[in-house]
């Protein structure tokens, strides 16, 4: 049962951002190793987080509770109404695979960065170890069209 009133749980909800920490800290990363990227490309489908212009790649930082990361300690269904969270869950994972498809079908290289592969304990040093691995993934060229971090 939830313990919030409708209101109560509409403005919790509503404070919620939409830009995540991990997703500025891997920005941050990525830009002190002098890699040049647009936010938020609303022109391309799923509006991805990173898009490298340049290299034809782009990267999603996803959340793994918002996302349905499975086998991930960050994910969980919450025990109030566990039937709507796996409807949404499923559609959060049916909508990401169909713009991942997409944006492949376009031409575009896409990587996938897990919240939980960059935070936590030795945060600093496992941001530095994704940002290094995605700079390298994309001086690679076409080698590799999808990869998850």
């Amino acid at each position: 049962m939830d313990t919030m009133s409708p209101e109560a749980r509409h403005n919790n909800m509503s404070h919620i951002k939409s830009v995540s920490k991990p997703e500025v800290l891997l920005r941050s990363c990525l830009f002190s190793l002098g890699l040049r990227f647009r936010k938020n490309d609303k022109k391309l489908p799923g509006s991805p987080d990173i898009v490298f212009p340049k290299f034809k790649a782009v990267v999603f930082v996803n959340g793994c509770f918002w996302h349905g990361h499975r086998h991930c300690s960050k994910f969980r269904i919450p025990s109030t109404h566990p039937a709507f969270w796996r409807n949404k869950f499923r559609r959060n994972r049916e909508r990401d695979q169909k713009n991942i498809s997409a944006l492949l079908e376009l031409g575009w290289r896409v990587g996938v960065v897990w919240e939980c592969s960059i935070t936590g304990s030795n945060q600093s040093s496992r941001l530095d170890n994704i940002a290094s691995e995605i700079a390298l993934w994309l001086e690679e060229g076409l080698a590799t069209p999808y990869i998850e971090w």
